[in-house]
């Protein structure tokens, strides 16, 4: 795998907003929507959120007991360096999924319970928030690259 390529390692969602998101095998995302049940879903510009394995297992090192979905995150992804996404960048996931990315990061109202026992959270900074271009099933362990 190059940096320009990765694999989603999860997928999460839940219906009700400001609570983890649960693991899913797949999910569907749909155009100008999102995620088929998830609560962001019908969203302007934070239809999808994706956030690096890398930035989790950081977060893991420096005591944060978290699991998939605990930031709230619909994908996880591995192998993609974050460092070249920007407002803009074009996503293709699996076979059909397109997204695009229109915010990275995002403001925390309130610290949550990660950052009052870790100090910090990556969401402000590393989050990657997308709209949904093309209509597709996502798998578990889909690639995803640049477009």
């Amino acid at each position: 795998m190059n940096q320009d390529q990765g694999r989603i390692v999860a997928l999460c969602l839940s219906k009700d907003k400001h609570v983890a998101k649960k693991s899913k095998e797949k999910v569907f995302l749909k155009k100008d929507f999102g995620i088929v049940g998830d609560a962001h879903g019908g969203s302007e510009k934070r239809q999808v959120s994706l956030l690096s394995k890398i930035s989790i297992e950081k977060m893991k090192e420096d005591g944060a007991d978290v699991t998939h979905g605990a930031f709230a995150e619909n994908m996880i992804v591995e192998g993609i360096d974050f460092k070249n996404i920007f407002v803009g960048s074009r996503l293709r996931i699996g076979r059909t999924g397109l997204i695009e990315v229109t915010q990275i990061g995002k403001k925390c109202h309130n610290p949550c319970s990660i950052y009052d026992a870790v100090g910090y959270c990556i969401m402000p900074k590393e989050g990657v928030f997308a709209k949904v271009l093309e209509s597709g099933e996502v798998e578990v362990f889909d690639s995803i690259c640049f477009a």
